[in-house]
């Protein structure tokens, strides 16, 4: 029984379900406060969507897909309307404030997610027809108790197109009109009382003078993000950030060295018909290119070959380098990326002990570690800044701080949204917690290296500079010149991977070597 409570009314009358449907219920729990992930995973497993046609069959007491491929497209565009809309809310709103004779807050709260769903799909989604935005969105509306506002959905809509809304953004593209196809099973608006959609260039948002507002509403994030790039980065290089955020997040591989080779990986998934390509630098990476459904089904997955890895991630455990025999710490270990790494750069050889506070996150680690038959790792529960029995026994220590993720908001489209320049300094204090208190699990000479995925100098660099301070016994490391690290490395010593220049997550990561006691 599916626990959306509209959803279930829908379902218990045998409804056809569609995936704009499924995209504004899964919305609609966003809006309430749900996680992005959370609501869509949700709403997908409750139900198998049909083909083209967004049929749903319920067979005696399951219900059973019609047609498999059509269920994969048709799940690829519920989570591109999902994540697309959540992303993309503040520009959504402000083309609401601009053609609607009410603001967008002021508009009933699903009327408003369904104008957003008609919005995103005519400015970002350059393979649905104008006209089937348009059809699709008032029938939305109708379906959701809005049928006396139908005329004002499919009005403003419409407004968009003869404004010029005709062509999208993406990837600076537009929107291509493809003859033949607009207009076509479209029996919603009768042609003697609604004008025809016509190419037209791209829509006229307008913005204004002031820099943050402008680029916050262009590409839609909150201003103090946009601030804090803007003092950093200046305009160009956080236009540029902007847009990398906006766009879907690709998939990287850390081939397992343990058990195959670079070589033996690629060549098996070319086999499949999956493009991959190496990544500059990074000696165990393949990126996975286009679409490759269910990664689990991908060739080596159950054998180890190789585990989701972004590529900025993996220059974390090359930053700290670890050797055979040594004894690891990674304080933040969850959910067990780069302490599998550790162990693969180990060769297995020596002991790691992997902790975190929460023990269902550690379970991905342990699983993940089966997988690639590592048998280093040691795993523990508890809080990094309450561990006396690791003092002075660690080589080399890892902290993986919790951080706002602000390098890595395309892989979270409602993350934006969800920090706060308040919920920084709280980060940002945890952090200096934890960097003192892991300190003491190294031994004099040894080596600590503390990370984030996040582009927030509270976060990095004044967190570092902090704990320098404050630990004269301390220095930063640059990187070995021979290191995958030496690349990204900055006068200052430390590691900064900047999405719009590299194409990868956004980190920041130092290397500290303890001088003495």
């Amino acid at each position: 029984m599916c626990d959306l409570p509209f959803f279930q009314e829908k379902i218990s009358n045998n409804y056809m379900i569609n995936p704009r449907q499924l995209a504004f219920i899964a919305l609609r729990e966003v809006h309430k406060g749900a996680y992005a992930d959370v609501a869509l995973d949700r709403a997908l497993q409750k139900v198998k969507l049909g083909d083209a046609c967004g049929g749903l069959r319920q067979r005696q007491s399951s219900l059973e897909l019609s047609d498999a491929s059509g269920e994969l497209r048709q799940r690829r565009l519920v989570t591109d309307l999902v994540y697309g809309s959540t992303r993309r809310q503040r520009t959504l709103d402000a083309l609401i404030d601009q053609l609607g004779k009410k603001k967008s807050h002021q508009q009933p709260k699903d009327l408003r997610t369904i104008l957003h769903l008609g919005l995103y799909q005519l400015r970002y989604q350059q393979r649905i027809p104008p006209s089937a935005a348009v059809n699709t969105t008032v029938e939305l509306a109708k379906e959701n108790g809005f049928s006396g506002l139908a005329s004002f959905v499919n009005g403003l809509l419409r407004q968009y197109i003869r404004a010029g809304g005709g062509e999208g953004e993406r990837g600076g593209q537009g929107r291509q009109e493809h003859k033949g196809t607009r207009g076509q099973g479209d029996n919603s608006f009768p042609p003697s009382s609604t004008p025809p959609l016509s190419p037209s260039p791209h829509f006229p948002l307008q913005l204004p003078e002031n820099p943050v507002e402008r680029l916050g509403i262009l590409h839609s994030f909150p201003d103090w993000i946009i601030e804090v790039w803007l003092k950093q980065f200046g305009f160009a290089e956080t236009e540029k950030l902007c847009e990398w955020m906006n766009q879907t997040p690709v998939i990287d591989l850390r081939v397992n060295p343990m058990k195959t080779s670079v070589e033996e990986v690629e060549t098996a998934l070319q086999l499949k018909g999956i493009l991959v390509k190496r990544v500059p630098h990074l000696p165990q990476a393949l990126r996975l290119i286009g679409s490759t459904g269910a990664i689990q089904n991908l060739p080596g997955f159950s054998e180890g070959w190789w585990t989701v890895q972004d590529s900025s991630a993996q220059l974390v455990s090359h930053l700290l380098d670890p050797q055979p025999g040594e004894v690891i710490i990674d304080a933040c270990a969850a959910p067990g990326g780069k302490t599998t790494h550790i162990a693969e750069l180990m060769q297995d050889k020596g002991k790691i002990w992997a902790g975190d506070r929460t023990t269902s996150r550690l379970r991905k680690l342990k699983e993940n570690a089966q997988r690639l038959n590592l048998h280093s790792i040691e795993i523990y529960t508890g809080d990094s800044r309450n561990q006396p029995q690791f003092q002075n026994i660690g080589d080399r220590v890892l902290l993986d701080a919790p951080c706002s993720g602000l390098g890595t908001l395309h892989r979270h489209a409602d993350a934006r949204w969800r920090q706060t320049p308040e919920s920084v300094q709280e980060l940002s204090a945890l952090q200096k917690q934890f960097i003192a208190h892991t300190s003491t699990f190294v031994k004099s000479n040894g080596i600590l290296v503390y990370a984030t995925c996040t582009l927030h100098p509270a976060e990095n660099e004044d967190v570092i500079e902090s704990f320098l301070a404050s630990h004269p016994n301390w220095q930063i490391e640059a990187p070995e010149v021979d290191s995958p690290a030496a690349k990204y490395s900055t006068p200052q010593g430390w590691i900064k991977v900047l999405p719009q220049q590299e194409e990868m997550d956004g980190f920041f990561m130092v290397r500290l070597r303890k001088t003495n006691d």
